[in-house]
């Protein structure tokens, strides 16, 4: 039984095989003698019914190579028309008993119908059984636009709205993005060269400028009972307010300096013992500030300690901890590469942080392991738990999902220091450039222009994304179910 059932699924592949390979070819124009033994598709005969017996695969998703076999579809594709789950397909080739195309996006109910002859009075044939169709991680657009002038204000206003004058837009300077601890429904988000602090608020499906006067905010991060937020600014004096302190219990509109220093490109709350660490641009330095001391005992701006100095001064960083605690990130943006600092439990403190990927002073775009990939303008980052990694029992059940400003993409960074790209740099055959505006499949379809900030949904599953030059917020998530809310 077994072998008969692979000699069926041997024959079916090997047709499968067959009729793509002719229908790309377009036979019934091929003047090669080597394949003048393959028949002609008969032409479409308006007299006798259109009959659907099979496809293959049966299962896929947007984006799938599709063969639909059966009867009387006629040799010319633009005579035909494919429908799976009402969504129109893009037919490839036509060849008498079998067809051509690719399931179209959001083909849910997956019932596949052909129609030949014209939209007029086409003859239709319908599949007995419908296309197992899958969701996939798609990008779309949540928020912003880009008018033929680049002149689009910083305003507030809806995700989206048929008045555009009622849309939110701007979003164009890098962005950092942080999830409130106690309300994930409400997305903050600071810009660079931007004052403002924003609200991403999907109980109205909103952003709002919540307050302005900030100078440079660069980050955004809570205290570990979420009463206090934390943002970082990238003032140029020595003594001038490197950390503000704003509280939920005043609707986060008041502020109150944490730390003095020059140049902060962020800070970062450890999610487990609760102090924050924060650099200071000009010497790289790497400090330590003990909110717990803050808040019971009461400290000065300026009582901070300095575990270590990085390699490279006067070059931006970031820094992400994991959020067991056990280490963190240093991102290095304008020098393409990341390091990683392992947490030392008895003493409270990171240790002097060494190279995980890329290479000091090289930026380039390449997949690989450690110092072979390479990075450019790698920005933001978050860790997201890897479900296989969970199954495995391994220790590090989380991944580093980082925006690549320069190279237009989004990376991973798994815990044995792999890079890989996970969306972006899509539509090669529209034309060469990496960069650009277009929603759909992650690596086929997808483009970014400068993507900065990023942020994850853990219950929903989703990516949120500021893409710079194209001024919008973009999404990463299953495709919607509602196509209205796809751009």
């Amino acid at each position: 039984m077994r072998t008969k059932q692979m000699a069926v699924n041997s024959w079916s592949l090997n047709r499968m095989i067959w009729a793509i390979v002719v229908l790309i070819l377009g036979i019934g124009s091929c003047k090669n003698d080597s394949l003048s033994s393959i028949p002609e598709g008969v032409p479409f005969d308006p007299s006798q019914p259109v009959i659907v017996s099979d496809f293959v695969p049966k299962s896929g998703g947007m984006g799938q190579r599709l063969v639909i076999y059966g009867k009387n579809f006629g040799n010319d594709p633009k005579n035909v028309a494919v429908f799976i789950g009402g969504k129109k397909a893009v037919v490839i080739n036509a060849l008498g008993e079998s067809l051509y195309c690719l399931v179209p996006k959001q083909a849910f109910k997956g019932d596949i119908e052909v129609r030949v002859g014209g939209e007029e009075k086409p003859v239709i044939g319908k599949a007995q059984a419908p296309f197992d169709y899958q969701r996939k991680l798609v990008v779309s657009t949540l928020a912003g636009y880009r008018n033929s002038r680049g002149d689009e204000p910083w305003k507030d206003g809806k995700f989206k709205d048929n008045d555009q004058n009622k849309m939110a837009s701007g979003f164009w300077e890098p962005s950092f993005m942080k999830f409130d601890p106690l309300n994930p429904k409400h997305l903050w988000m600071t810009f660079d060269n931007n004052g403002g602090l924003y609200l991403v608020n999907f109980e109205d499906s909103t952003i709002t400028t919540r307050r302005a006067g900030l100078e440079r905010p660069r980050s955004v991060d809570f205290t570990l009972d979420g009463n206090y937020m934390i943002i970082a600014q990238d003032r140029g004096g020595e003594d001038d307010k490197s950390t503000l302190l704003l509280s939920r219990a005043k609707r986060f509109l008041d502020s109150e300096t944490l730390t003095q220093s020059k140049q902060c490109n962020g800070a970062s709350v450890h999610p487990v013992n609760g102090e924050m660490y924060f650099n200071s641009y000009a010497k790289g330095e790497f400090y330590r500030f003990d909110l717990n001391k803050y808040f019971s005992e009461g400290l000065k701006p300026k009582e901070y300690t300095n575990p270590f100095l990085i390699q490279d001064p006067e070059w931006e960083y970031k820094i992400l901890v994991h959020p067991t605690g056990n280490y963190a990130y240093i991102v290095i943006i304008n020098r393409g590469y990341i390091m990683r600092a392992d947490y030392n439990w008895e003493k409270k403190v990171f240790n002097q942080p060494y190279l995980v990927c890329g290479k000091v002073s090289e930026t380039g775009y390449r997949d690989g392991v450690g110092s072979s990939a390479r990075v450019d303008h790698p920005y933001q980052g978050v860790f997201v738990k890897n479900q296989k990694y969970v199954e495995a029992g391994k220790p590090d059940l989380y991944d580093f999902y980082f925006t690549d400003m320069m190279n237009h993409t989004i990376r991973i960074l798994t815990p044995e220091g792999a890079v890989t790209t996970f969306a972006g740099r899509g539509s090669s055959s529209l034309n060469n450039n990496p960069y650009g505006y277009v929603n759909g499949d992650l690596r086929e379809e997808a483009r970014f222009d400068r993507p900065s900030g990023i942020a994850y949904d853990e219950k929903e599953g989703a990516f949120y994304i500021g893409d710079q030059a194209n001024r919008r917020i973009r999404k990463i998530a299953l495709e919607e179910m509602d196509e209205n809310n796809q751009d």
